[in-house]
């Protein structure tokens, strides 16, 4: 627990940025298997909304590895501190008015209630989107091999093969990729946006 510190206010509110921005910050956390649409969705999802002239940004679970999580491994206690921290980074950015668009398998139920909790008490909303593929479709997909390796026992404790994937119990989105195009999955989480006031088009 850090000490001697103090949080420091600023002096521009969120209304001011809301006004300013014609839309309210809020993460849009989506989570599934590997390979279930994820990463594609969340791609599409971002290019539409700059379209629309939105600020949003996505995270995504590979590239953050490449600088921010590093230091983290794949084991149970590394993929929470991973999750932990993708949920400050969001509230950060939602918190700026953005649209935060986060791409991770967040296998963990727990992991992504404490980044729902986070938001919750700085007042942002979180949209949980299941990314939901059943694990035949995704392992025949398997675009980075990664599923093969981890049948071959070449990768450890990898979710939907030899660790667990917890899905959504009450998700505001659920989206079937093996049913959805990627258009309709964009389209669906824009109107649901629209629709709760976050986004004003």
């Amino acid at each position: 627990m850090a000490v001697n510190i103090t949080f420091h206010p600023g002096s521009v509110t969120g209304t001011e940025r809301t006004q300013l921005l014609l839309q309210k910050g809020v993460t849009v956390w989506l989570t599934g298997l590997s390979a279930s649409g994820k990463s594609t969705i969340a791609c599409a999802l971002e290019q539409h909304l700059l379209k629309l002239q939105k600020f949003a940004y996505r995270l995504d679970g590979d590239n953050i590895r490449f600088g921010l999580n590093k230091d983290l491994g794949f084991d149970e206690k590394s993929r929470n501190e991973n999750i932990r921290r993708i949920g400050e980074v969001s509230k950060l950015f939602a918190d700026a008015g953005c649209v935060s668009i986060t791409a991770f398998i967040s296998p963990y139920l727990a992991d992504r209630a404490i980044a729902r909790k986070l938001h919750h008490e700085a007042s942002l909303p979180f949209v949980e989107v299941y990314v939901d593929a059943p694990l035949q479709v995704v392992e025949e997909r398997d675009p980075k091999g990664l599923y093969r390796k981890a049948r071959a026992g070449e990768i450890k404790e990898f979710t939907g093969v030899s660790a667990p994937y917890e899905a959504p119990e009450a998700p505001e989105i659920h989206i079937k990729t093996d049913e959805t195009e990627v258009a309709d999955a964009v389209r669906i989480i824009t109107e649901y946006l629209i629709s709760k006031g976050y986004l004003s088009i």
